[in-house]
This record gives structure tokens, C-alpha cells and sequence, in this order.
């Protein structure tokens, strides 16, 4: 979920090392394939989704494995939340950016769509337009650009962007963060046996070099239960949202 061009070998590390430890599994890791196709097929070994895709269609359908901790600043352990951005030399407050477009990677999304509406909601607030953009990455380009006056951003996808000097990033500046809740989950097919899989994901992070486990900001894993995803509220659709039918 943070395949990064500049991250891919350090990811690819990771996963020859949870493929040593777990002694299984593909060579290489599947990067083309539609996520949904993923997280359902009957032979999924290891994957990772987003809080709100577990929650809303796929838990009961797979194993939960373990959730990994970015060490966010302001987060509990195994939790991160969303970062809400504008253009650097755009000072309007939340209120008044909200009275233009607001860019999202997709409406399953925990961090760009529905964190940031349970914090619109809380201060009685709501865009007024919305521009799906399909990525993270995007949303940020679509601020910068001035296609959009507001955007909501995973955490650690901001702090990623701004290590690896992605332009956008650097035309953009924090407005709000929202407050946190459980990150992107390990899954394995029903099936399976996910203990094992834990173990080996643990003992991969441990093997890591400091400097691998420092660019994918991997502490270690955590032992959420599936409770404290179902539990994260769920907003409107963004249809709804807008009053459209």
C-alpha cells in the first residue's frame, strides 16, 4: 500500500526476508493486479488493505494478520491518521477551504475520505465539491496544481512524500490532522493460519537493516483486534455527502 518507486527495493527486502522466515510464497511480489482481486482471491497469502475496506466488505472474508506501526507522530501504537493539506500560500482556514474542492483517492478510503469527514462532521462542516483523484499522491498534485483547495492525506504517504522530495509535497502545508485510528492491516485468505504468518513478518522486521526499517517506517507489528476496525464510524457516501442521489 506505500509501494513508493523509491521504496520498492527496500519493500522487496522485506518481503524476501518474511518469504525466508515464513518458508513460502512467490519470488516476487504482485505488483499489477486489481487489490480487490487480492484481498478475495482463495489463495491469498499475504496482503495489505486499508481500515475501511476490512470493516466495510472484507472482514469475515479473511484473516486478520497483525498491523503494522509506523511510529506516527501523535498516534498510538498500530494507529495513524489524516493529514489535511492546502497550498503553502493558501492561509484560509478549514471552514473557508472547504467552500472549494476537496480531493480524495477513492470513498473505501480510511485516510482520504472517511477520517476526514467524520472531522468535517465534527465541527459541523462539509466540502462543497469533490474531485476523486484515485491516489494519495494524486490528491497532493491536485492541490498543488490548484485543481483543489483541500485534500486528505494518509500520514505516513505525507511523511513519505516529503522524505522522498516529491514536488507536490513541497508546494503543500498541514491545515489539520484528524484523530487517529487503526492502520493499514495485514490480511491472509480465510483459511489460513495467521500465526505463523505474524511470526514471520516480526522476525523479517527484525531482520531488516535500521535503514530499511527507518525509510518504511516499520517499528513492528501489532496485535490489534478486529474490533478496533469495526469500530471506526462510517460516513457518507460522496454522493451523499453532496445531497446527490
Amino acid at each position: 500500500m506505500y509501494d513508493l518507486p523509491a521504496l520498492s527495493p527496500a519493500i522487496d527486502r522485506y518481503w524476501a526476508a518474511i518469504r525466508h522466515h515464513l518458508g513460502e510464497g512467490p519470488a516476487r511480489l504482485t505488483r499489477d493486479a486489481d487489490p480487490w482481486e487480492v484481498w478475495t482471491h482463495p489463495d491469498l497469502l499475504l496482503a495489505q488493505t486499508c481500515g475501511f475496506p476490512y470493516r466495510a466488505r472484507l472482514h469475515g472474508k479473511v484473516a486478520l494478520v497483525g498491523t503494522p506501526d509506523p511510529a506516527l507522530p501523535g498516534c498510538p501504537p498500530g494507529h495513524y491518521c489524516s493529514v489535511l493539506v492546502a497550498r503553502a500560500d493558501d492561509y484560509r482556514s478549514l471552514q473557508a477551504l472547504l467552500t472549494g474542492t476537496f480531493a480524495f483517492n477513492e470513498a473505501l478510503s480510511q485516510s482520504g475520505w472517511a477520517a476526514p469527514m467524520m472531522h468535517f462532521a465534527s465541527a459541523g462542516l462539509r466540502p462543497a465539491a469533490l474531485v476523486q483523484t484515485g491516489a494519495h499522491a494524486e490528491s497532493a498534485r491536485a492541490v498543488a496544481e490548484g485543481r483543489a483547495d483541500l485534500a486528505g492525506l494518509d500520514a505516513l504517504t505525507w511523511e513519505l512524500l516529503q522524505e522522498t522530495g516529491d514536488t507536490a509535497a513541497r508546494q503543500l502545508r498541514e491545515v489539520e490532522r484528524t484523530v487517529p485510528t487503526p492502520t493499514l492491516p495485514y490480511i491472509t485468505a480465510a483459511h489460513r493460519e495467521p500465526a505463523p504468518i505474524a511470526a514471520a513478518i516480526r522476525a523479517a522486521i527484525s531482520d531488516l537493516s535500521g535503514a530499511d526499517r527507518a525509510q518504511l517506517h516499520l517499528t513492528g507489528l501489532v496485535d490489534l483486534p478486529a474490533e478496533r476496525y469495526l469500530a471506526v464510524p462510517t460516513p457518507p457516501s460522496p454522493s451523499e455527502t453532496l445531497g446527490q442521489p
